[in-house]
């Protein structure tokens, strides 16, 4: 193996772990110093500065009844930019993973811009009462489609994701990413590609998951979590992290993958509520499930997700268990469902509208039945 290609795969593993931008706001020459060497000693960094068509689009924005001109536009930004260089406008942000570093309006003028055509879907009221909220998502599977949608249309302010997985090429069924990416924790991948939709939303990460010791600390560090999205494996995680947020009033809400099912437990409106709907025993213990096996682990799941109640292909899918298969199947298309279903309902919640605890479905299946 040749010294440049033992370098590349050090620095590529160097970087594995980098996930947060740095920001340089050049109207203070400290910030403006610190760029300038940056570019100088990195001189392979590629820059990406599109200001000015970011500036036009927000005078647009500005005035939706006229019909302005290039020039007229181009008259109206040199009056929004007044005494400040282009060049000092707005924020350049760097993105170490990738080596980009790109203009663009800071966080105010950002956040109008990226999410007007929101409107009046979302109300600018509705906005700023979403951006207070904290979502927690325990599960980068079906949680990676809830964390995009989340962050793609602005559902709250802050992202709590924990999971102690590296991507693996089989997930990539499922998970949007690129082959670059095999062997990077999940909880970077995710925090990466929101930081590149806006790098704005604050990502605290949980790279080891979640456990009996962080538990606490993931629902109430920085604030408590208004909602918890539950998309994880570990049966025993499943139950400790609902009895937990029960114990806090968070509701907690979970897709499933199949048939486009969501579970929705209000724990904050009916604190009294069972958890999973009273399906297992209130009181069973997360070291109790780690010492289940065989028939009566699956008795379990059973309890929990209601085999009877699956799509026929789920079914005979769990059969397979162990034989053909290693673990039961997920499709991107139910993945990609589920992530759009969870924002809905976390939209809702967030603005206070009725959301209901139960079991309701989306199921693709029924809905496109041709027999019908």
């Amino acid at each position: 193996m040749n010294n440049v290609l033992v370098d590349a795969i050090a620095t590529s593993q160097q970087r594995s772990l980098e996930r947060d931008v740095k920001f340089f706001r050049l109207k203070d020459p400290a910030q403006l110093d610190a760029l300038t060497q940056l570019l100088a000693q990195q001189p392979g960094i590629r820059v990406f500065d599109e200001i000015q068509p970011q500036l036009a689009e927000l005078i647009r924005l500005q005035h939706p009844t006229e019909r302005l001109s290039d020039a007229a536009i181009a008259e109206k930004v040199a009056a929004h930019l007044g005494n400040t260089p282009p060049a000092a406008y707005g924020v350049w942000v760097y993105y170490p993973w990738s080596g980009y570093v790109v203009h663009i309006l800071d966080e105010a003028e950002f956040i109008h811009l990226r999410t007007s055509r929101n409107q009046h879907k979302i109300t600018e009221a509705e906005r700023k009462t979403l951006q207070t909220k904290k979502i927690g998502i325990i599960g980068l599977s079906v949680g990676q489609s809830v964390a995009l949608a989340l962050a793609i249309e602005r559902l709250c302010g802050e992202l709590r994701i924990a999971d102690f997985d590296k991507l693996d090429l089989s997930n990539m069924n499922r998970i949007r990413t690129g082959v670059h990416n095999v062997g990077i924790l999940k909880t970077v991948l995710v925090a990466r590609e929101i930081a590149e939709i806006d790098p704005f939303l604050t990502v605290h990460c949980y790279d080891n998951g979640i456990s009996d010791d962080n538990i606490d600390a993931f629902l109430t560090d920085g604030g408590q979590l208004d909602i918890l999205v539950e998309e994880c494996d570990g049966l025993d995680i499943k139950v400790l992290a609902r009895q937990r947020a029960k114990a806090m009033h968070i509701p907690v809400v979970m897709d499933t993958s199949d048939r486009g099912m969501v579970d929705v437990e209000r724990f904050d409106l009916q604190p009294d509520l069972p958890i999973l709907h009273g399906r297992i025993p209130e009181d069973i213990t997360a070291a109790q499930i780690r010492s289940m096996q065989g028939p009566e682990r699956m008795q379990l799941v059973d309890r929990i997700v209601n085999f009877n109640a699956m799509s026929t292909k789920m079914q005979a899918s769990l059969a397979e268990i162990g034989k053909t298969i290693t673990t039961w199947p997920q499709l991107a298309s139910a993945v990609m469902l589920g992530g759009a279903s969870i924002a809905h309902v976390c939209r809702e919640m967030g603005l206070n509208r009725e959301i209901a605890s139960g079991r309701y479905y989306v199921d693709f299946e029924q809905i496109f039945n041709h027999d019908k």
